[in-house]
């Protein structure tokens, strides 16, 4: 029985790096949906179009504070920015993606659309920032 606290207690850091993670996230996603749902009620744009527009606001949101807090990251801001937002690109076109399946096929409430293609876009990110853009510098040995 003493196994489980064991095995519990390696995952901790873990736990504790995507709890931060998904603290920003939330974050960032206020934004987001502020400048969705002002852009859709006030006729601007369609809810693709202005998810997009909200993606890159709530992206500009979560870098700093990710880099800082969530992984603490070692790597240099050139090393960083490029990887960051080369993630970031992919999740930008899962994004588009995955709410235009939403709201044009699906016929889901756009505000709903977001939630599920958030908490979607969430699992890549979060492991590809993880293990990825901000992973520490392997030094050249």
């Amino acid at each position: 029985m003493d196994l489980l606290p064991t095995r519990l207690a390696r995952h901790v850091p873990l736990l504790v790096q995507l709890g931060t993670f998904i603290a920003v996230g939330a974050t960032a996603f206020v934004a987001h949906v502020l400048v969705l749902g002002t852009l859709v009620e006030t006729d601007v744009l369609g809810p693709v179009a202005a998810s997009m527009i909200g993606f890159v606001v709530g992206t500009l949101v979560t870098y700093t504070l990710n880099s800082r807090f969530t992984f603490r990251s070692t790597r240099s801001h050139a090393g960083a920015i490029p990887r960051y937002f080369l993630v970031a690109g992919v999740a930008f076109i899962l994004n588009g993606v995955l709410m235009d399946l939403f709201t044009h096929r699906l016929g889901l409430f756009y505000v709903l659309a977001q939630v599920l293609t958030s908490a979607l876009v969430l699992c890549w990110t979060f492991n590809s920032y993880r293990l990825w853009a901000f992973a520490e510098r392997r030094r050249a040995g």
